[in-house]
């Protein structure tokens, strides 16, 4: 049980469908986005583009985030990933861009072009949860995939007290497999794959990127993976690393959160799953 966790000495938050409604913001992202796909693929893609949608709502662990050739993200996990996901899929279907790193490249620019045009629709207590937690004795640091500026923006629009207590890490490379950029005992000891209840694919927790984040904020905080609460919206980005590392994690849900998510965060020693932030400020008690 949560109860019996010992009080974190660091929290570490993501942010897109952590601290925001994704679904009410993508609004703006998907038709700046759709408008640059136009570029790419040309005028005739809505057919493609809404089989593929409806490939990935039935079965969104399945078909997921594709990256250097493994599934790191469920394909409907936010408006983001999934308008990545379509374009795979459709990529695919074409066969164009077969060259992976050429085609990470296009649809890395497409996604950070359009961020910053998405709506900000923060969580009704969002604004409450910082304030207190930036009122705390324990710091507090937001490790997202997003641009650090973007995002940095919107925290500026949700403007909380303390606001400049709250670090904020972006380009976090959550999604990447590979290994640390130094030799790690800690990291040698994850393993490669994990099997999950409920999903038809392995899961890759050896996310060396995350991992050198992480690292370098327990190191600067003097703090370790046991001593530490990470809190984000997507089981296999934020919480699967910190949790084979001996983090507690907690899974922050909404509508489209996928069941086997939920499954694998609440039957960790260390996991909990929640629809409201206030659950973080619970374990500072």
């Amino acid at each position: 049980m949560v109860e019996e966790f010992q009080r974190p000495r660091l929290i570490i938050l993501d942010f897109d469908g952590t601290f925001t409604d994704v679904e009410a913001e993508a609004g703006p992202f998907y038709e700046a986005y759709r408008e640059d796909v136009v570029t790419i693929l040309g005028p005739d893609f809505e057919d493609e583009w809404q089989r593929a949608q409806a490939v990935i709502a039935e079965n969104p662990g399945l078909h997921g985030w594709l990256h250097d050739g493994r599934i790191v993200a469920p394909g409907d996990a936010d408006p983001y990933l999934r308008a990545t996901v379509i374009m795979n899929m459709i990529f695919d279907e074409r066969g164009i861009y077969t060259d992976l790193d050429e085609r990470t490249a296009v649809l890395q620019k497409l996604y950070f072009d359009n961020y910053p045009k998405a709506d900000t629709v923060f969580r009704k207590e969002a604004k409450e949860v910082v304030e207190a937690l930036l009122a705390s004795d324990v710091p507090t640091v937001v490790v997202t995939n997003s641009a650090t500026d973007d995002v940095q923006k919107k925290i500026d629009e949700l403007d909380p007290r303390g606001r400049d207590r709250l670090r904020v890490i972006g380009n976090a490379r959550k999604f990447i497999v590979t290994d640390p950029s130094a030799p790690d005992a800690r990291f040698d000891a994850v393993p490669e794959t994990i099997e999950i209840a409920d999903l038809e694919r392995p899961v890759y927790p050896r996310r060396g990127h995350y991992f050198d984040l992480l690292n370098s904020i327990w190191t600067e905080t003097g703090t370790t993976p046991a001593d530490t609460l990470v809190a984000g919206d997507i089981f296999e980005l934020d919480l699967m690393l910190p949790a084979v590392l001996g983090s507690e994690v907690m899974l922050v849900t909404k509508p489209r959160t996928a069941d086997f998510e939920k499954t694998a965060c609440a039957a960790l020693e260390r996991g909990s799953v929640t629809d409201d932030l206030h659950a973080v400020l619970a374990r500072l008690g």
